[in-house]
């Protein structure tokens, strides 16, 4: 009921950013024939020429050196969430892995359907399997905050689906993250935050410094940086497993420590050609939390933990990556590339305040219980690494007196999975690990096997398998008259485990002056499995009704998929098609506006857990001799469409000494499951995908976020003020249908400069400290502390935080 008026406050405060731009138009002295020399070309979206943002075929978005150090968030997506409306950053806790690496998307599709480039290079997925009830449920994107802020020059944003250009993965879009290259200069960076409630202090501290190679233009551009953030809990008292009420759960983000170092660099051979190198190390210590176990609960031992205890998740993430290549210009202006580029992922996980339950109790020979337990294990790490080659040519063909600008060449990836198992303390019912030895608690229930929290990998779930790939493409792009630009790319891949795929892409811009500007594309696109999804497994034993069950996770082919008649994973395939116009009434005024929908068929998912009917049926006659309680696994078993809208408006006044930014990004979107299948003769559609999954893909990311800033210099002085609209999101996973209403958030930067190259910033995020409503239908989960939101919360429950930061350059 409260959606019309929250659109109205949309548009009002769109209408006043209008309005105000008009005002401050009407007041400038600039001159209308000045040019935008302030705007940075982007590559990203054709091979051709580097064009402005305004000038290319599908809409890119571009976020500058000063949007990144005037923004406050020191986590690269957090800070790409406030800037960019199409991409999202959804705030996890309880999430095991994900509380560590969060879930980044893009025009709320799934992490691992926006591709990310460094230097536009492929960059590597993560180890970690979003497993937990969290927004990209099922999937492996990237970890965007591995890249450390210091070290990027600016980034471009392609929100269209480039598959044909760029390869899978590419059906949301593309992030195309472009190092710093500059030399003779070292910058220093440092910022100190903490939130009104008094936690969650976080510190930053970074260097950078480029260095001449050689004689004809070589560098090396490095960068240290170094990342601390303290825990916030925002958990309410646990009124329903203590007395007197006291908080037992930790809700809010996790301590973290993040270190990065990285470099980017080139050198001339002669006046045509030049190697160049990049990459980094990063490495990223975080301490997560369970769920509390409680006094008399049968998972805790009293000896040990008479008040009940929560069990610590802590993770261990490594990340590296090397890029090396060789670029050489060609007769005829043509270019060609050559390049390797290796990534690696590895999570590792470790268990503490906690203990293994059957461990304890197990019967010691001679009479009684062994009475010991370790408290702490390693659970298990998860590997993931890859190598690409890729051989590009690129130049201009003339047919009689039209110049096509073409672009082929050749890809090689192989992706490699792996899963290690954990201590066998971590995974074990007892030390043989034998089920039919009967361990009871003391109040006569079967003794929960593993460690509490996070039980580790078994050796019947660990792997080491992988995959590769080749990839052609052809790229063409061509203006047959100077008012129309015509693009096209089909590209051609062939995969060692699922088959081969074709995709496709056209794409035009007509300009029929330079205040009007349209635009249009459509393109097949696909995403291959994930050697994640294909190869990922866990077995969790707990207990179910007093009964130990185990839940598993089941890979492509195993016994349980097979039983159930669920077919090996295949690609997703999808269909985009954009459409926009381009107006630019004065140099200092623009005005984008793109509509598209994009169908993705045979989605790939994670199924909702499958239990036995409780009187016997189907399901329990297959798990059952299986020995297993419940199971879940990956299947293609979704269709969607998405729609939306996206609408950039900015205008800039120079007056003798000052100047002012307004700018507006207003993001509209709705995904549907528009169909719902199975494989299965036993599993409906709607039993292997249920509703809660349904709603967690719909409604689980804003279908509005909308950011409206202005921005104003005078002298020394710099004033900032960003607001961000959140829409509302719904989950039921948990509770009946919960909907968190839609928030303004607003951020506000005060930066002055003592020189060109010297700046102090004081800022607050969240001004009006903003929280997501309560949680109503949480039945007990309130009780419990989940006052407010946990599986889809995009604002976060920290509240306001303020910061200040330092610049200097010499």
């Amino acid at each position: 009921m409260q959606r019309a008026p929250q659109f109205k406050r949309t548009l009002l405060a769109s209408a006043i950013l209008l309005l105000a731009a008009q005002s401050a138009f009407a007041q400038s002295s600039t001159d209308s024939s000045a040019k935008a020399d302030e705007q940075t070309v982007v590559v990203l979206g054709s091979r051709s020429v580097a064009k402005t943002a305004l000038d290319t075929s599908s809409p890119v978005g571009l976020i500058s050196q000063k949007d990144l150090q005037t923004a406050g968030p020191l986590e690269l997506g957090k800070l790409l969430q406030t800037l960019d409306p199409s991409f999202n950053f959804s705030t996890t806790f309880i999430s095991d892995g994900t509380d560590s690496i969060r879930p980044a998307t893009l025009r709320s599709l799934g992490p691992d359907q926006v591709l990310v480039l460094i230097n536009g290079k492929r960059r590597h997925q993560q180890a970690l399997v979003n497993v937990q009830q969290t927004i990209g449920r099922g999937s492996a994107g990237t970890d965007i905050n591995a890249i450390p802020l210091a070290a990027i020059h600016h980034i471009e944003v392609l929100r269209d689906g480039a598959a044909a250009q760029y390869g899978s993965d590419a059906i949301a879009g593309v992030i195309n993250i472009v190092l710093k290259s500059n030399i003779g200069e070292t910058a220093l960076s440092g910022q100190y935050g903490t939130t009104s409630e008094g936690d969650g202090d976080n510190y930053s501290a970074s260097v950078n410094r480029g260095f001449a190679l050689g004689e004809q233009g070589g560098y090396v551009n490095l960068t240290a940086e170094w990342r601390k953030r303290d825990e916030t809990n925002r958990a309410g008292p646990d009124s329903l497993r203590t007395n007197p009420p006291r908080v037992t759960q930790h809700i809010g983000d996790s301590n973290t420590k993040d270190a990065y170092l990285w470099w980017n660099g080139a050198l001339p051979i002669d006046a045509h050609s030049e190697f160049y190198a990049f990459g980094g190390v990063s490495q990223r210590k975080s301490d997560s939390f369970g769920f509390f176990r409680s006094a008399g609960d049968d998972r805790t031992v009293p000896a040990v933990y008479p008040n009940g205890f929560l069990p610590a998740i802590s993770t261990d993430i490594k990340d590296a990556s090397f890029a090396f290549g060789y670029r050489r210009d060609l007769v005829g202006d043509w270019k060609a590339d050559f390049s390797i580029n290796y990534g690696a992922s590895e999570l590792a996980f470790h268990e503490s305040n906690t203990l293994n339950v059957s461990y304890w109790y197990e019967p010691k020979p001679g009479g009684g219980i062994y009475a010991e337990s370790a408290r702490e294990a390693d659970t298990g790490t998860l590997k993931f690494n890859q190598l690409t080659f890729n051989a590009d040519v690129k130049g201009p063909v003339k047919f009689g007196d039209t110049v096509v600008s073409l672009a082929t060449g050749f890809e090689y990836r192989q992706d490699n999975y792996q899963i290690v198992a954990g201590d066998p303390v971590s995974y074990q019912y007892g030390r043989t690990n034998n089920p039919a030895i009967i361990i009871k608690t003391p109040s006569g229930a079967t003794a929960a096997a593993g460690t509490q929290g996070f039980p580790g990998y078994t050796p019947g779930t660990a792997v080491d398998s992988g995959r590769h790939n080749i990839a052609l493409f052809l790229d063409a792009e061509t203006k047959p008259v100077k008012e129309l630009t015509l693009g096209g790319a089909v590209r051609y891949e062939k995969y060692s485990d699922f088959g081969d795929t074709v995709t496709g892409k056209l794409s035009a811009r007509f300009d029929p002056s330079k205040e009007v500007g349209f635009r249009a594309s459509a393109s097949s696109g696909f995403r291959a499995p994930s050697v994640q999804q294909e190869f990922y497994s866990s077995v969790s034993t707990n207990l179910n009704n007093g009964v130990l069950t185990e839940t598993l996770t089941a890979r492509q082919g195993s016994a349980v998929t097979q039983a159930f008649g669920i077919k090996p994973l295949k690609e997703e395939t999808s269909t985009s098609i954009s459409g926009g116009i381009v107006l630019r009434p004065a140099s200092n005024v623009s005005l984008t506006a793109d509509a598209y929908q994009i169908k993705i068929k045979d989605r790939i998912v994670f199924s909702s857990e499958i239990a036995p009917e409780a009187g016997g049926g189907p399901i329990a006659n297959i798990l059952k001799p299986l020995g297993v309680g419940q199971a879940q696994f990956f299947t293609n078993a979704v269709d969607t469409r998405t729609r939306g809208l996206d609408i950039v408006a900015e205008h800039t006044t120079k007056f003798d000494a000052s100047k002012l930014v307004l700018s507006a990004q207003l993001g509209f979107n709705k995904t549907e499951v528009t169909k719902r299948h199975s494989t299965s003769s036993v599993l409906s559609g709607a039993k292997l995908f249920d509703q809660s999954q349904v709603t967690l893909i719909e409604r689980g990311q804003p279908r509005k976020h909308h950011v409206v800033a202005a921005d104003y210099s005078a002298g020394a002085w710099n004033f900032n003020t960003r607001a961000n609209y959140f829409g509302e999101v719904y989950a039921e996973n948990f509770s009946p249908l919960q909907k968190w209403d839609a928030r303004w958030l607003v951020d506000a930067t005060v930066r002055y400069g003592f020189s060109k190259r010297t700046f102090l910033s004081v800022g607050v995020n969240n001004a009006f400290n903003q929280l997501p409503n309560k949680w109503t239908n949480g039945g007990d989960f309130p009780k419990l502390g989940f006052t407010r939101c946990w599986e889809t919360c995009p604002i976060g429950v920290n509240g306001r935080s303020m910061y200040v930061r330092a610049d200097t350059a010499f």
